[in-house]
């Protein structure tokens, strides 16, 4: 496999860090945080609770200290990303994988094409013809239904 080279995604983080450093040491973060793109995580007993994204990760950090989440987590780790572009993206992908309690939210994305439906299809296919050999039929026109309790399931034409 080649490598290409790509720019950084995340220009600086901290990770693992208590949440009353936050409070204590504001100046440091004002001074690398303010007005920066990033991703954020929050732990509750090194439990992953929630993942966030923000424009201004330092002022979002700080409103955790006091909102609906504020007594919630312990601990917190950022990541300082450069640009925004696929920010956004980035959170619903680690939203999707992890499911932390604390986010109500999934994530979704903006162009990615959902192949569910043509696997589904393509499964559909495999289990008609796999089907069709353990029978033997072979009759042109013959059709076959699973049902699974009272619905149908799928209707394949058999070849």
């Amino acid at each position: 496999m080649r490598r290409t080279r790509r720019g950084a995604l995340v220009s600086q983080y901290l990770e693992g860090i208590s949440r009353t450093a936050l409070a204590e040491y504001q100046q440091f973060f004002r001074e690398r945080a303010k007005r920066r793109d990033g991703v954020y995580a929050l732990y509750r007993k090194k439990k992953l609770y929630y993942v966030g994204l923000a424009g201004d990760l330092r002022g979002r950090l700080k409103t955790h200290l006091r909102d609906k989440h504020g007594e919630s987590w312990d601990r917190f780790s950022m990541y300082l990303t450069v640009g925004d572009d696929h920010i956004k993206e980035l959170e619903s992908l680690v939203l999707r994988i992890v499911r932390p309690t604390g986010n109500r939210q999934g994530g979704k994305f903006a162009k990615a094409q959902n192949l569910r439906r043509e696997f589904t299809r393509r499964v559909k296919q495999d289990a008609a013809a796999h089907l069709s050999e353990l029978l033997g039929v072979e009759e042109a026109g013959r059709t076959v239904t699973l049902r699974a309790g009272s619905a149908s399931k799928a209707v394949w034409p058999l070849t």
